[in-house]
């Protein structure tokens, strides 16, 4: 990825990163004008037959990364589609490492947050009422799932924040700065 792409990256994750913090949403026209961006960026900068191509399997690789996550209700619509975006501009392998790093970030993100809110109490009853039922059944006894009710969640987080920590850390490890 060339050093055009990763400095517009950078701003858009950033900007996804304080507006979620702010609003708790990402804006769409973001992720969209990211988008178009990145398939101009990489056409201007790369190889003919190599633009789309590049440039669809990063947007494939990072929505499908994240899918089954908002699909289980763990993260929102709007994290889902910017790293598609973020995948658009890196390509699959980088979008591969952005994600893995992510989710890493994220989880520290939210055990931090459920500590700091005391929170942390429903998270732990929401997964026992989640793998209750599944140990059970592992066990050999016959136990029906209780449904978690939405009002029950243990609360959400920013994951645009996750998602511009990990982008960065990938960018920076490309230029030789290394974080362990």
């Amino acid at each position: 990825m060339n050093l055009a792409l990763q400095i517009l990256l950078l701003w858009l994750v950033l900007q996804a990163a304080v507006t979620d913090l702010a609003l708790r949403r990402i804006p769409n026209v973001l992720v969209l004008s990211g988008l178009v961006l990145s398939v101009l960026l990489h056409w201007r900068t790369g190889a003919e037959g190599a633009v789309l191509s590049t440039w669809l399997a990063g947007l494939a690789m990072g929505f499908f990364l994240f899918l089954p996550l908002y699909l289980l209700r763990g993260m929102a619509a709007g994290d889902v589609k910017l790293m598609a975006m973020v995948g658009a501009f890196a390509g699959p392998t980088l979008a591969f490492e952005i994600a893995v790093l992510s989710w890493l970030i994220g989880g520290v993100l939210a055990i931090g947050m459920l500590v700091a809110n005391g929170r942390w109490r429903i998270l732990v009853n929401n997964m026992k009422n989640l793998l209750w039922p599944l140990m059970c059944q592992i066990a050999g006894y016959r136990m029906h799932a209780v449904p978690i009710e939405r009002h029950a969640s243990a609360g959400g987080i920013p994951y645009g924040v996750a998602i511009a920590l990990g982008t960065a850390a990938v960018v920076l490890e490309q230029h030789g700065f290394t974080f362990v």
